[in-house]
């Protein structure tokens, strides 16, 4: 791999690569991101992944910022019926914008957009 995973001083979750990136404020924010990836994954009726500049590109108007991923690099969004998933942090860290990835997990219902 080009980075490690590391902890920062200020206690953020984050890769050492070209440069520190923090992705996410502590630990309990990645894992709660990957905890969210896989109940989205679990319940989406569809799951797209997109890339560069049409990653870049998403619209998240009307979407809100979900809280307990911490974010800081990578982020997630709620919207009405779909999360989507923008990973900055391989981009940034790398300095290669065409690393920029989003998922969006569309055809979410209430339990898919908020759990248990």
């Amino acid at each position: 791999m080009a980075y490690r995973f590391a902890m920062g001083p200020d206690g953020a979750f984050g890769i050492d690569a070209h440069r520190w990136t923090p992705l996410h404020a502590s630990t309990d924010g990645w894992v709660e991101s990957l905890a969210l990836a896989a109940h989205a994954g679990r319940w989406a009726t569809a799951v797209t992944g997109i890339r560069g500049k049409a990653a870049e590109s998403l619209d998240l108007g009307g979407y809100e910022p979900v809280p307990e991923v911490q974010r800081l690099t990578d982020t997630w969004w709620r919207g009405k019926d779909s999360l989507v998933a923008p990973y900055r942090g391989e981009a940034d860290g790398l300095d290669a914008p065409r690393c920029l990835e989003a998922h969006v997990y569309s055809g979410l219902d209430e339990w898919g957009l908020h759990g248990g």
